[in-house]
């Protein structure tokens, strides 16, 4: 390959990278470094008390939780925290521990929120305990288990060599679900 065309791949390596905003760019570029590639890598995190593996494509910015900006809503569901303004652009903050029937997702100085990827055009944030680095499916050992049929954005579940679960979670599944556009009471 000549010095030239190097200098192209190089500059269209940099022009995609600029294209892709910061927030999902650099984990990105960590898992194509990581060997089996982005495909096979996931974000990890903890939401409550479960661990979930998320597509990077469909992941967001990654942002502190905000102490005392959330805005409430009156009239909604109680998983329904209210809306946020994220860099200049309203986002809904949603507990999704507790969208799924469990306990709210306690809050605490690792908590974060997770926007979704504008690619999936819905400006919503998670709530989400821990952000858990990248994780790659391809070393996890896939555990067989009945579909949830009531939860269609839970798939797949793995477990780690470390003896954790993982459950993957589909962020385009959960937007297009009625139950979690449905935020009134």
């Amino acid at each position: 390959m000549s010095a030239i065309e190097t200098l192209g791949q190089e500059a269209g390596q940099v022009a995609k990278a600029a294209a892709t905003p910061t927030h999902a760019g650099a984990a990105k570029d960590a898992a194509e470094k990581g060997g089996n590639g982005a495909a096979a890598s996931h974000l990890a995190l903890m939401i409550g008390e479960d661990r979930y593996l998320v597509e990077l494509a469909e992941a967001g910015e990654i942002v502190p939780m905000p102490s005392t900006s959330i805005m409430q809503v009156p009239l909604t569901q109680d998983w329904f925290l209210g809306v946020v303004n994220v860099r200049g652009a309203l986002f809904t903050v949603v507990d999704l521990a507790r969208f799924m029937g469990g306990n709210f997702t306690p809050v605490s100085k690792e908590s974060r929120l997770l926007t979704l990827s504008p690619a999936l055009t819905f400006n919503a944030t998670l709530v989400v305990s821990r952000m858990l680095g990248l994780r790659n499916v391809a070393t996890m050992t896939p555990v067989p288990e009945k579909q949830t049929f009531d939860k269609p954005w839970l798939s797949e579940q793995f477990r780690d060599a470390e003896g954790q679960t993982w459950r993957r979670l589909s962020l385009s599944k959960l937007v297009s679900s009625s139950s979690f556009l449905m935020v009134g009471r």
